[in-house]
């Protein structure tokens, strides 16, 4: 899995790791060839993913993150060979430092947690509905205990 940042915006060797091992496993359960896959992913700031939120979704606010796919179904309209563009992620550091806060685990873990849930967005996945939702949720689950970060207890 090759996962591209924007100009210097680099995590720590220890989250890009974690990063590219949840996104090859879920490519993986997808039957995907996780070699040939490719994401993009950006960090920005509240006012950034708030113009996005806006221009792309029309929802005047901030969010944590947002996903770009690059295919409809990605299994059906993947190239058989080359590299598998599967799109973009943007996240948001001010809501992932917030949402950390928040939930009273680090911004690591929510850093991966909004990762994987993007991901998964590229992968086909939504939460639209109550079934979508417990679907996408068992399957972040999985990969976030793939990559050993569990919620933390109290």
């Amino acid at each position: 899995m090759n996962i591209y940042f924007d100009e210097a915006q680099i995590v720590s060797e220890e989250i890009l790791k974690k990063m590219e091992e949840a996104a090859a496993y879920a490519a993986g359960l997808e039957n995907l060839d996780e070699e040939r896959c490719e994401i993009s992913v950006s960090f920005v700031d509240k006012d950034e993913i708030h113009e996005l939120n806006k221009m792309h979704r029309g929802v005047d606010n901030p969010t944590d993150v947002l996903s770009f796919p690059q295919f409809e179904d990605v299994c059906e309209e993947a190239p058989e060979q080359g590299e598998i563009c599967l799109g973009d992620v943007v996240i948001c550091r001010d809501k992932a430092a917030e949402q950390a806060e928040e939930f009273g685990h680090s911004f690591e873990r929510e850093i991966l947690y909004l990762f994987v849930h993007s991901v998964l967005h590229l992968l086909g996945y939504d939460h639209m509905d109550e079934d979508e939702k417990k679907i996408m949720r068992t399957r972040e689950e999985k990969i976030m205990e793939h990559i050993k970060v569990l919620r933390e207890e109290d």
